[in-house]
């Protein structure tokens, strides 16, 4: 008998920065299938995302319907009639990756066929289909232990032998960044996230500023190959005014949190575009250091994050969660005394693309409400 000398592991020359990409469920729950799906990959090209870093196009849950006698994975016939690897390819021959959805669980959130029991057959069939992503929930897991649940499909996705992106999605009920580090690439670090700025609801949905204050105790976990996930983005669904909006993407970014887009992509306005495919802002979420950010400064309702970037380099957000405009006057040379001997910086609004002044003045200025002002300080 030959016995494999391959020990189980994660991919680890993957996720080096964030994950950046497109996934079905803010925008279309269990309403996809293959044209759908396609016209999103087309979309994700036409639209500049993809040539901005959105590279991997995951289809959530509600594609697979059963399993087969001899226990495969089933997807949709009506609704995906060309089959997943065909949809797969499609996904490839745009220039992006192919991610797909299942749960730990014996059922998904949605009620469809889960991966418990099916693990490495499973990993087999998205291999199959030339997968490289896959998002693994935790509904209907029973009495399992999640550590040694997501291990299991680690370990089956690596003996499938196709590299994948794993990302672990068990809502940081058990504190997935103190134990997934080697498991997964990123794990959701709060319940799902709902539309809404500041809001809960019954089940435990976060809305932007939720999330942001779940995220203040975490930064130490993340790094190259191993992210706290903030969740997916709302950006471009309709209910978050401009501001929001900016004010979302720039923290996550200031997270180093995966970007994984929500919204019909082709529908999207102008505006949203731009918002998503700020160059300067992305390169915040990008940075190889892979720091994140610290919250340096709560006065009230405004907040000053701080994240060391590489070359350095620095950013900054001020955030407004008020509902009334704040004035600014802040010294940004005493935050950074620590980390430099000497010398000025030069200031650069993100989301403005022009420079506005240097370190030897202070930052002056109102700040709207719901705003957000990010700042990348770099050596004259």
């Amino acid at each position: 008998m030959i016995v494999s000398t391959l020990q189980a592991q994660k991919f680890e020359d993957l996720a080096k920065t964030p994950p950046m990409g497109w996934n079905s469920w803010n925008k279309f729950g269990c309403d996809i299938n293959e044209k759908t799906i396609r016209e999103i990959a087309d979309a994700m090209v036409s639209t500049g995302m993809r040539d901005a870093g959105y590279q991997y196009l995951v289809i959530d849950d509600c594609w697979q319907v059963k399993r087969d006698s001899a226990g495969n994975i089933i997807a949709d016939p009506e609704r995906f009639p060309s089959g997943m690897k065909s949809l797969g390819d499609y996904i490839h021959s745009k220039g992006l990756k192919f991610g797909i959805y299942s749960d730990a669980g014996t059922a998904t959130c949605q009620g469809r066929p889960g991966s418990r029991g099916y693990e490495f057959q499973d990993a087999r069939t998205y291999a199959s289909w030339g997968a490289d992503y896959l998002k693994y929930d935790w509904c209907n897991h029973g009495k399992q232990n999640s550590e040694a649940a997501y291990t299991t499909m680690r370990d089956a996705l690596y003996k499938a032998g196709r590299p994948v992106v794993f990302s672990i999605c068990e809502w940081g009920t058990t504190k997935p960044w103190e134990w997934a580090k080697n498991i997964g690439h990123l794990w959701r670090s709060t319940e799902d996230i709902i539309n809404c700025f500041d809001c809960k609801n019954y089940w435990g949905g976060n809305g932007v500023l939720q999330i942001i204050d779940l995220f203040t105790e975490i930064g130490t976990y993340t790094g190259p190959t191993h992210w706290n996930d903030a969740d997916m983005l709302e950006v471009g669904n309709g209910v978050l005014t401009p501001n929001e909006e900016r004010l979302h993407i720039s923290m996550w970014a200031m997270f180093s949190s995966p970007l994984m887009a929500g919204n019909d992509l082709r529908t999207m306005s102008k505006e949203t575009i731009a918002i998503l495919t700020n160059k300067e802002v992305l390169a915040i979420d990008q940075d190889k250091l892979g720091i994140s950010a610290t919250r340096w400064m709560k006065y009230n309702d405004l907040e000053i994050w701080f994240k060391p970037l590489d070359g350095d380099a620095y950013a900054f957000c001020f955030i407004n969660r008020g509902n009334q405009p704040v004035n600014l006057d802040q010294d940004l040379k005493t935050t950074i005394k620590k980390y430099v001997v000497d010398g000025s910086y030069q200031i650069r609004d993100l989301w403005k693309h022009e420079n506005i002044g240097s370190t030897s003045e202070n930052v002056k200025g109102s700040l709207g409400a719901h705003d957000v002002l990010m700042l990348r300080l770099s050596r004259k």
